[in-house]
């Protein structure tokens, strides 16, 4: 029989961080002001901004081997397979310092006052326990650091101000906005955290187009060029090629700390006094239930059984329209140019709840618009059809219908029995369905952005007719939802978890709600402002 490998033990810090990435950045910085010792494990790596796909000549082939955001794909050492053979939509990420941030596409709004009110003011979901108003000053915080691009003044939303101008919307926002000023819709350009002049040494966007595939100029934020080098400085230490195991628990109930896999995959032990999760909505649920014992037999600090349950995505559907003059989409960021919000919120007269958002992106170049189309997630036909197409491609613009996904406890992420990563601990398995109320919603969105589209002067429009993007994973959110009731919650108001109090939750598992926005910009502010919360009840912080 082999020998057991025995187990590196380290030295016992104050604060433990499990993932460096935006939400792990955020806290961290907020957790230096307290002067204890902090440290963060990261499964990846640092990435060298140098050899970005988007600084190569044959940068559109790596969106569909290494630089790709399924991981399914991509396979790098650092991480895990995902099973999403039950769910149309599969979840993408990116594992390294920075997180997912390495790879996304920027755009920056901020969830809606009503987002966090869904059940008193429309009757679906549940009320944060928190409002708009207490983030407030985080969102502030944290878009100063990120350097954000938009217009102050976006009547969908309470004032704030931006700390930049907003990046260009170009021809097809121009065009855009045409249509939607006839049909006296609402429209705005998005706030973006990609700089539209130079920032805090970093330079401007310089329109490439390639955001997805890292933004070698520096002008897109990812937090291992903005939040890491802060912390440097105020001595956290990072740990790079980390993979966490499990949560350990005490004899007393609270958490001990971590087991994680070394690159040379050793088990080693870090003890620490307070725990935070921060590895997406995805990741952290995977961690929670594969952390069992005694005390937590179906995973830590899940008495309730809602560790893993009400996952939601932002369903996502796109319509394009043809137009006579070229619109130039391929100049500018790839997501961000203007946004509407005409149809975010409840209205009676609809068949569903809630509400959607109408982005429009620009398109890719031409060989990703070939391999996954533009609008409609296809791949393009050869033949005559496919020569038909391209030939179309300088003439498109398109709107991007961004749904609000309601919670449902069907929807969710288990231990996968069969799956593993490489150093055998079990992959997640996600369960998914699009509920009615989404699909309807997706109808009516797809109609609206035809009569959007039509408006600015489209000759011919295509639709994804009602399909749903399989790349809509992008947004993993409510996997270990806040709550004030220990049993229909994971973490109370400030992200503490009601059955273990050293063990904190700070990315998009906590969400109540999924709103119809990228969440990068409020799980940030929650973690500032779960930091926050921390200082102020330092003294009493486990009672």
């Amino acid at each position: 029989m082999p020998k057991k490998k025995e187990i590196t033990k380290n030295a016992k810090v104050d604060v433990l961080i499990v993932g460096a990435g935006a939400s792990g950045a955020a806290i961290a910085y907020s957790l230096t002001e307290l002067g204890v010792s902090i440290t963060c494990l990261e499964q990846g790596n640092w990435v060298d901004h140098t050899n970005f796909p988007s600084t190569k000549s044959d940068y559109e082939l790596h969106r569909y081997s290494e630089f790709s955001c399924d991981p399914n794909v991509r396979k790098l050492p650092q991480d895990y397979p995902i099973n999403s053979e039950d769910s149309p939509i599969t979840p993408v990420n990116y594992n390294a310092v920075g997180g997912s941030t390495i790879n996304y596409l920027g755009h920056w709004p901020r969830f809606h006052p009503s987002d966090f009110r869904t059940r008193s003011l429309d009757g679906v979901g549940k009320d944060w326990p928190i409002d708009y108003e207490t983030l407030e000053p985080f969102y502030g915080i944290n878009s100063n650091i990120m350097g954000v691009s938009g217009l102050s003044g976006n009547p969908a939303y309470p004032y704030y101000k931006t700390e930049l101008p907003p990046i260009t919307i170009g021809k097809l926002g121009q065009t855009l906005a045409k249509g939607f000023n006839k049909l006296g819709w609402h429209w705005w350009p998005s706030d973006a955290t990609i700089l539209s002049q130079e920032y805090e040494g970093r330079s401007k966007c310089v329109n490439a187009g390639t955001c997805d595939l890292g933004c070698a100029a520096g002008a897109k934020a990812s937090v291992d060029i903005v939040y890491w080098p802060l912390l440097k400085r105020k001595n956290v230490e990072l740990r790079t090629q980390c993979r966490v195991k499990e949560v350990t628990i005490n004899s007393n109930g609270m958490a001990g700390g971590v087991l994680y896999y070394d690159s040379e995959g050793n088990l080693q032990e870090q003890k620490a006094e307070i725990v935070v999760m921060a590895c997406n909505g995805i990741g952290t649920p995977r961690i929670l239930l594969n952390s069992k014992s005694k005390l937590f037999p179906n995973g830590i600090a899940n008495r309730s059984g809602l560790i893993g349950k009400n996952l939601m995505f932002h369903p996502l559907s796109g319509v394009v329209g043809i137009f006579d003059e070229p619109m130039d989409g391929f100049k500018g960021p790839m997501a961000c140019s203007i946004l509407s919000q005409e149809f975010y919120e409840t209205d009676n007269t609809r068949d569903f709840v809630r509400g959607y958002g109408l982005h429009s992106g620009r398109y890719t170049t031409p060989m990703t618009y070939a391999l996954g189309g533009y609008g409609t997630d296809k791949l393009i036909p050869w033949g005559k059809e496919h020569r038909k197409s391209m030939e179309e491609y300088p003439y498109l613009a398109g709107l991007t219908v961004v749904t609000e996904d309601l919670a449902r406890e069907s929807n969710s992420v288990t231990l996968d029995s069969n799956l593993t990563d490489s150093n055998g601990i079990p992959a997640p398995k996600i369960t998914y369905k699009v509920d009615e109320n989404t699909k309807k919603m997706i109808v009516h969105g797809e109609e609206r952005a035809k009569e959007a589209l039509l408006a600015a002067g489209a000759r011919k429009i295509i639709s994804s007719g009602g399909d749903v993007w399989w790349r809509a994973g992008w947004h993993q959110m409510g996997t270990a939802r806040m709550g004030n009731d220990q049993e229909s919650s994971v973490v109370n108001s400030w992200g503490r978890c009601h059955d273990v109090k050293n063990l904190f939750i700070v990315d998009g598992s906590i969400f109540v709600t999924a709103g119809a926005v990228n969440p990068t910009c409020t799980i940030q502010a929650l973690s500032l402002y779960i930091g926050d919360r921390i200082k102020k009840n330092v003294e009493n912080l486990f009672d």
